[in-house]
């Protein structure tokens, strides 16, 4: 199998590199101090789903941009990267507006997922980008079945 897509096939690794982080750091960091606090169990059952939720997105989303990446036809696969690209940029936006309306000094702890996103976005954009041409010559990675 040739990779057709060299763009879907990094953004589909780093989201699945983004997903084992997000679930590292809530169950080793985020999610004990958590518990630790003395919240309501309700609201910790919240806060933990909502969490997982995250890196489940993510793990779809990198399964579903490594399968695209061995895709040849272009059409089929675009308007997925296309939504996918709008709901990371909803996430940013979501991330970005209310840390800003609740502590705007806290934006600089946004930085890392910021960056993060936008670079995941930017594969994602090249990988929409590329040329059918582009796409036949791809000999990038092949394995044999």
């Amino acid at each position: 199998m040739k990779i057709k897509n060299l763009y879907y096939f990094i953004a589909g690794i780093l989201a699945v590199l983004f997903a084992i982080t997000h679930a590292w750091n809530g169950q080793s960091a985020v999610l004990p101090i958590l518990h630790a606090s003395g919240i309501a169990m309700d609201s910790e059952i919240i806060f933990t789903y909502v969490w997982h939720i995250i890196t489940a997105e993510n793990l779809v989303y990198g399964i579903a941009f490594i399968c695209m990446a061995f895709q040849g036809e272009r059409s089929k696969i675009r308007a997925v990267a296309w939504m996918i690209v709008s709901l990371l940029i909803v996430r940013l936006m979501v991330i970005l507006g209310i840390t800003a309306v609740q502590n705007v000094s806290a934006l600089t702890d946004t930085v890392v997922d910021s960056v993060a996103i936008v670079i995941y976005v930017i594969f994602i954009l090249l990988g929409i980008r590329m040329k059918p041409k582009d796409l036949k010559d791809s000999t990038i990675l092949t394995s044999k079945r």
